[in-house]
């Protein structure tokens, strides 16, 4: 069934018209990246758009095509399958979107990132464009994986430093299971080495599978019930997004030094 809330099948009046309705688009952000020995590369993709789709209809608002090459040089050239931008590239891909964005009519941009490693850089883009566009475009973000306690403690229960783990199997046994290697679950799981380290490591330096968790350990059944409440919490943040304002009237606001991002 067509999902009236992606744009990405709509024609531009319709795109107009569901701006008229709420002027907040959503923008999904994946990756192509390595995701050891039995998930799929697209997997931070796959769980990306599928989120948004479900919580895009419950809140009745525009879900833009979700973005599937974003940054993943953390995982090097060790294992095929990864592709990624820089992070400065990846910066400048967000600030860009932002502003096809709020020059099409777009009021209010909030990204819903499934990928740990676009944390950095889209914290940078959030930064930018909350200045550049103050006043014409409200910008947000969140990570999938840590949007209340209970989802954060699924995903982090085998690996702080998730990463194709239990919580990401789980998710995709439910909602690709086609794709995921049965036969390869148990040569997956590789411990967690990073706790108690003080300095930051590619992931060649701290996997031997190219993973971190036990995705041996994942179900279908785990992956429905976590989607449901990742689902509803992201719902609930969009109706919030929907009616949000700046805390302090426009007469307070200042802003950035004249060509401060130039």
């Amino acid at each position: 069934m067509l999902n009236r809330y992606c744009i990405e099948s709509l024609t531009w009046p319709k795109v107009q018209a569901l701006q008229a309705e709420c002027p907040l688009l959503v923008l999904p952000l994946g990756a192509t990246e390595q995701h050891g020995p039995a998930l799929p590369i697209n997997t931070d993709t796959v769980i990306a758009d599928a989120l948004c789709r479900d919580a895009c209809q419950r809140a009745q608002v525009a879900m833009a095509p979700v973005i599937p090459y974003t940054s993943s040089a953390a995982h090097t050239d060790k294992w095929p399958g990864t592709f990624s931008q820089t992070p400065l590239s990846f910066i400048q891909t967000l600030v860009q979107y932002a502003k096809w964005a709020e020059a099409t009519g777009w009021k209010k941009l909030y990204i819903v990132n499934a990928h740990a490693g676009n944390d950095a850089p889209l914290r940078v883009a959030v930064d930018q464009v909350r200045i550049e566009l103050m006043g014409r475009l409200q910008i947000g973000f969140l990570n999938t994986f840590f949007i209340t306690p209970e989802i954060e403690a699924h995903f982090t229960q085998d690996a702080k430093d998730l990463h194709a783990n239990k919580g990401e199997c789980d998710l995709m046994l439910h909602l690709a299971p086609d794709t995921v290697d049965l036969d390869a679950l148990e040569s997956a799981d590789d411990p967690d080495r990073t706790e108690d380290l003080i300095f930051s490591y590619p992931v060649s330096q701290t996997s031997l599978t190219g993973g971190t968790g036990y995705p041996s350990r994942g179900t279908a059944a785990d992956g429905q019930m976590l989607f449901e409440k990742m689902c509803v919490a992201i719902a609930a943040k969009l109706e919030q997004a929907k009616l949000e304002q700046a805390p302090l009237a426009e007469s307070e606001w200042g802003s950035a030094p004249d060509g401060f991002y130039s």
